[in-house]
């Protein structure tokens, strides 16, 4: 078995890619022992790290003992020490063992943790990346663009590793960074106005636009990418908030949603090679088909979602009916943990 990776990235906030990460992680983790699971948090507000080290204060608390360390056993750590040249052999120096930290969580989770210095060194890459050659085998962009990328060919232990990125919204360097480090790409998306028009932003953030732009069109990221042939990550699912959801209230919802399968069926119609090739015995032919094959259902976690992120429990080990929350008493009906759960697991099942 080989390691995998996967990317979650969508280009506008507010569309759970740091919950997503953090309950697929946990899954996946679980279903799949005979693997490592490594979480790469590149997002400088490090939410996904501080629901995977037990949330609450306990675990900003973690996170601040990781980032004041000489050398930061966070993202920071890791990428600094790559550019510098520092000996990152040992693993152990950046990645943390994450059932010690949050015994709730499987023994085979890892995480590079996030970090907030992380927005501080972004000029310090866009200045590396974008230095002048200093011979012809010296291609300083691909190096800085590849340190993560290069990272998820690693293992942490015996055991091939599946990686799972956490990203931010923005297209910043770190981001670009993290997309280039997925083999799959996850498209986390709400069934609303502006997240459906931000499909297209997400194709031309990656891929480019049809018509290169004469003047700055050679400088973007898509242009560097062609440049140095480096491969972009496959579209492996878009992961829809309420998109099947068809009763009552949620009939608007199906229609936004109908609008977002329709865009991406678009895009598959005129660039299928952008989107993994799905061994399956029934064809791709109308926009059902695609629905079918490369979308996952999410649900509102209410409560549910509020406890996990709290204190960094994964579905399945959510077995009470109360639980405090900063001292409040909040209630998860053993109706809903189970939708939570059934949900997530029908959507690692397709990773």
């Amino acid at each position: 078995m080989k390691n995998k990776s996967y990317v979650i990235w969508y280009n506008k906030g507010g569309v759970g890619k740091s919950t997503i990460t953090f309950h697929v992680a946990s899954v996946y983790a679980e279903n799949n022992p005979d693997r490592d699971v490594v979480v790469i948090d590149m997002c400088p507000q490090a939410n996904v790290s501080m629901m995977l080290m037990g949330g609450g204060k306990k675990a900003e608390e973690h996170l601040q003992g990781l980032i004041t360390m000489r050398t930061p056993q966070t993202v920071v750590g890791y990428i600094t020490d790559s550019i510098i040249k520092s000996d990152i052999s040992d693993l152990t120096k950046y990645i943390i063992d994450l059932h010690k930290v949050n015994p709730n969580l499987p023994e085979n989770m890892y995480l590079l943790s996030g970090d907030g210095n992380l927005e501080l060194i972004a000029p310090l890459l866009s200045e590396r990346a974008d230095a002048t050659p200093l011979s012809e085998s010296d291609k300083p962009w691909e190096s800085v663009h590849s340190i993560i990328k290069n990272l998820t060919e690693r293992q942490v232990s015996d055991k091939p590793c599946t990686y799972f990125i956490d990203t931010n919204p923005s297209f910043s360097v770190y981001t670009q960074i993290a997309i280039l480090s997925g083999e799959y790409l996850l498209v986390p998306i709400n069934a609303d106005d502006s997240s459906i028009f931000a499909i297209t932003g997400l194709f031309n953030l990656i891929w480019g636009t049809e018509n290169k732009h004469p003047v700055y069109g050679k400088y973007t990221f898509s242009s560097k990418v062609d440049n140095f042939n480096i491969e972009r990550p496959k579209i492996a699912l878009l992961l829809g908030n309420r998109f099947t959801q068809k009763k009552g209230a949620a009939h608007a919802f199906k229609a936004l949603s109908n609008e977002a399968i329709k865009k991406m069926y678009d895009e598959y119609c005129k660039n299928p090679n952008r989107f993994i090739d799905i061994d399956s015995n029934s064809s791709i032919d109308s926009q059902e088909s695609f629905e079918a094959l490369y979308s996952a259902e999410l649900r509102d976690f209410n409560s549910a979602g509020v406890v996990a992120a709290n204190q960094g429990i994964p579905l399945s080990k959510m077995d009470k009916n109360i639980y405090y929350v900063y001292e409040e008493r909040i209630q998860v009906a053993k109706e809903q943990r189970e939708e939570c759960r059934k949900t997530i697991g029908n959507l690692v099942s397709k990773l």
